[in-house]
């Protein structure tokens, strides 16, 4: 398994992460965001919308689930499945939106883990002692992830 730790020391930073593994992101990709509220889920989220194409502000989907962008080189399709902690995930029919024409970022993912496809990159995101500073540790399942990582790693090295 490829798996890579990042260290990011500001909200900047991580939008330009984001915006780096937007490059290598293709159709049908999904990206799962773990971390606590605050961790920087959705400002990485901006910045692969940024690195998409799209240029609305994001929003966590938090009351809505899933959020759809359109306006970008692929879709976006954000989904924050907190609310699906006792189960409902199936009834979403989210392996339409994984297998689409676009990109599916997920947090909290670990509620319709069931519902995941085999192929996904896997981004934890954990806060340090400096309110700033965030360790992203990303974690490859499928080829393609573990070809994105390394390509990542050239940039992060």
């Amino acid at each position: 398994m490829i798996e890579m730790k990042v260290e990011l020391t500001s909200s900047e930073a991580t939008i330009e992460l984001g915006k780096l593994v937007a490059k290598q992101l293709n159709a049908g990709d999904v990206v799962v965001l773990d971390g606590d509220l605050g961790a920087g889920k959705t400002t990485f989220t901006k910045g692969l919308a940024l690195g998409l194409g799209i240029h609305t502000v994001i929003k966590s989907p938090t009351f809505t689930i899933i959020r759809e962008y359109q306006e970008g080189r692929l879709p976006l399709y954000h989904m924050d499945v907190y609310r699906l902690e006792n189960g409902g995930g199936s009834d979403l029919g989210l392996e339409e939106y994984f297998d689409s024409d676009g990109v599916s970022v997920v947090e909290w993912a670990q509620f319709i883990a069931d519902e995941l496809p085999v192929d996904y990159l896997a981004i934890k995101f954990e806060r340090t002692d400096n309110d700033d500073t965030r360790i992203l540790s990303f974690e490859a399942h499928g080829e393609h992830f573990k070809h994105l990582i390394l390509e990542l790693s050239k940039h992060n090295g």
